[in-house]
């Protein structure tokens, strides 16, 4: 057992842990399943920045209807949440359902792009000064941010950067600033969304802020998280703008696509080559 671990459950939780089991996952964190003497069970996150992540879960819990595990407790190196079972069923009632929880989440609008703090996906800090604008907030706090971050720790090449820099001088061209500020979750992968039976029980590690929903749409395509069950309910619920497919879902991928080439580098460089070219950059 991982007794450093245990007694930090332990101090927080005010009870004996009787076993600790580590759960897959964990390239960002280390996550454990934590069974307490008394019946608790209970999931421990180890890594940096967990206090955010908390802050996050319970603002979806109390002011959406997202369905989020509850926090026990959060500091910066340790959370603690309540243990969601799942069983890693999604079927195409759970993506239906799915449907529902995403387009009701991004109903909840706000008054500009952005929010109130700054907030962190896959453990990188994500800045979310409020911005009126989507295109500007888009470029400045997502594409070049997150290129110049990959580029400071070695991760992207030059050369990608100024191709970059090309593109987010010509957003203009796509980004048409239609959108209303919605609360997106932030990082809707496969791996975030926890389904038991015909149900999603639970959307877990979010990047909250106030964002053109197609970015959220587009991401939950980039690793095939959902598929035409998701999107015929998403789009009974909200009208996906014409253009979506075609035009922007690609070009907002590039996002995602540099936060994984900042953390993992690799096939992800490639990917962004590739897409850089599609738009002619």
């Amino acid at each position: 057992m991982n007794t450093g671990l245990a007694r930090r459950v332990e101090a927080a939780l005010g009870g004996p842990v009787r076993a600790l089991v580590s759960l897959r996952g964990g390239d960002i964190a280390a996550v454990w399943r934590a069974e307490l003497v008394d019946g608790r069970v209970v999931v421990a996150k180890q890594g940096q920045r967990l206090a955010l992540e908390g802050t996050m879960l319970r603002h979806l819990r109390e002011r959406t209807k997202v369905p989020v595990p509850t926090v026990l407790h959060a500091e910066e190196t340790l959370l603690i949440m309540d243990c969601v079972e799942h069983d890693g069923s999604f079927d195409a009632f759970a993506e239906t359902h799915l449907g529902d929880i995403v387009a009701a989440l991004h109903g909840i609008e706000g008054q500009r792009f952005g929010f109130a703090h700054d907030t962190v996906i896959g453990g990188l800090p994500q800045p979310n000064p409020y911005c009126d604008d989507w295109r500007d907030f888009f470029r400045d706090q997502r594409l070049l941010h997150r290129a110049r971050d990959a580029l400071d720790a070695g991760r992207l090449p030059g050369g990608l950067m100024h191709r970059i820099e090309t593109l987010a001088g010509k957003l203009h061209i796509w980004l048409r600033n239609e959108a209303r500020p919605s609360l997106i979750h932030g990082d809707l992968w496969g791996g975030n969304m926890l389904s038991r039976g015909t149900k999603v029980v639970a959307l877990i590690d979010p990047a909250l802020y106030y964002a053109d929903s197609e970015i959220e749409l587009a991401f939950m395509t980039l690793f095939n998280s959902v598929g035409k069950k998701f999107f015929a309910r998403y789009g009974e619920r909200r009208p996906i703008r014409s253009g979506f497919f075609e035009e922007r879902r690609d070009l907002y991928n590039l996002y995602p696509l540099l936060v994984h080439v900042r953390l993992f580098g690799g096939p992800y460089v490639a990917q962004v080559d590739r897409t850089l070219t599609r738009y002619g950059c």
